[in-house]
């Protein structure tokens, strides 16, 4: 049984605090044979640099900048080590000082954790956080064997050749559990797909209905194609900024507040532990549902998500996220780790997480939507810049900029795309407060970040 020793809770405490000003990404796809992947970082570099309203010009910000955090999940990808190096060189930022980070899902989000501690340190002043995927130049079942081998070689990896097949029992055993029907796992794919259509970034925006998703050509039982992320290429970036730097460079800052937790690769050896309580959890409210289940986490939770937000609430000062947060964008790369996710970060209850969806509190309009980017399911998982574009998603709702990033026309034509005639602005009123999920693997590395608004 795991047990925490009196250092191990401990609520993270920076020198300083840490504000976000502006993101960029590039469009996501399948393939992109007419871009190197320096060029599609320097898109996203020049869209965090141009589009944000910063009161800088482009080049002055660049001229400020004193850190850079890169995420990229897999070198095998592309066979080249030391891909930042090249990157950062494209970008003009030699001789600065850059880091390399990698924890599978969660490599975006770690990213941003790490550009915050340089900030809140009081190393740097001004940190790019930039993450990038190139998962076209090999096959899928090539690409798919690679992102497999994020999970234990020794236990898991032999078992399976496919991701889903990692979260196929884990969906089976939540359903026994909680009895979550199919078509609740059905509802998330039909609505962060549906707000997919309404992004110009998007990779796999659609229309779909329950009776859709339920026929599609099964993954791994009870998984189905449409119930799972695709392989995407692109980037993303965020500009972190110490608070004198961020009022000097935007008129809409908005704090951060991030920290991260971690677990084992074993999924069929998660150790039984008491659950860590949210700020707005009861001590004994969970004591029957950890009796019939046997032990926690088990198949059904991720304690790394878990920690991750028990400390990334209360550093921001959360206490239920369901009446705090105005939005938050979580970590669907498939529909059961979604669900799964509702009770790790407290918008239900665990053994609850089925009413976050089927009660209206996750659409746009209800009391905390998620995921109105499109998520992972919609729009992308290019691995690298998953946690950072996420990030940018909710620094955009926040500022109010749904409608400048996703309607403006230059970023369809840049997608190749024609801006839908049922496109819909997804703008969530008066955002003061937005939270995102990365995650990786089957839990081992999770971040919790929390934007306010800060103007």
């Amino acid at each position: 049984m795991i047990t925490f020793g009196p250092g191990n809770l401990r609520i993270p405490k920076w020198s300083r605090p840490v504000y976000m000003v502006a993101g960029g990404c590039t469009p996501f796809k399948k393939s992109y044979p007419e871009y190197k992947l320096e060029e599609l970082c320097m898109v996203a570099y020049k869209m965090m640099l141009e589009d944000n309203d910063l009161k800088v010009p482009p080049l002055e910000v660049k001229g400020l900048l004193n850190f850079s955090s890169y995420g990229e999940f897999a070198d095998h990808f592309q066979d080249q080590l030391l891909c930042e190096a090249k990157v950062h060189d494209y970008l003009g930022l030699d001789p600065l000082y850059n880091v390399g980070v990698k924890t599978g899902g969660a490599t975006g989000g770690s990213a941003v954790l790490v550009g915050c501690m340089a900030v809140a340190s009081g190393y740097a002043d001004a940190v790019l956080v930039l993450g990038w995927e190139r998962m076209d130049e090999v096959d899928t079942r090539t690409g798919n064997f690679y992102i497999s081998t994020a999970a234990c070689k020794d236990f898991e990896t032999r078992l399976s050749r496919i991701y889903s097949s990692y979260y196929a029992p884990m969906a089976n055993r939540f359903t026994s559990m909680y009895d979550l029907p199919e078509t609740t796992r059905a509802k998330v794919a039909v609505k962060n797909r549906g707000y997919a259509v309404s992004n110009p970034f998007a990779q796999q925006p659609g229309r779909h209905t329950i009776e859709e998703v339920l026929s599609s050509r099964m993954s791994a039982y009870p998984l189905r194609f449409l119930e799972c992320c695709a392989m995407s290429v692109g980037a993303a970036a965020v500009l972190l900024c110490s608070e004198d730097m961020a009022y000097r460079l935007s008129d809409k800052p908005c704090r951060v507040f991030i920290a991260g937790g971690s677990h084992t690769l074993r999924v069929a050896d998660r150790r039984h532990m008491e659950i860590p309580l949210l700020p707005h959890e009861e001590p004994g409210m969970y004591d029957e549902l950890v009796a019939k289940s046997g032990r926690w986490p088990g198949f059904e939770s991720f304690l790394a998500a878990r920690f991750a937000a028990y400390l990334a609430y209360r550093m921001a000062g959360i206490h239920d996220p369901l009446e705090d947060l105005d939005l938050v964008e979580l970590h669907d790369a498939f529909t059961i780790s979604d669900i799964q996710t509702y009770g790790d970060v407290g918008l239900r209850p665990y053994g609850e997480e089925p009413g976050y969806i089927e009660s209206g509190d996750a659409y746009f309009g209800g009391r905390c939507p998620s995921n109105l980017s499109g998520g992972l399911l919609g729009t992308m998982h290019a691995v690298g810049a998953t946690g950072i574009y996420q990030a940018a998603e909710c620094l955009w709702q926040i500022q109010g900029k749904y409608d400048q990033i996703h309607g403006e026309d230059k970023y369809w034509r840049l997608a190749g795309k024609e801006k839908p005639a049922d496109w819909e602005s997804l703008q969530v009123e008066n955002a003061r407060r937005a939270a995102w999920v990365s995650h990786a693997g089957v839990g081992s590395h999770v971040t919790v970040g929390v934007l306010e608004k800060a103007w």
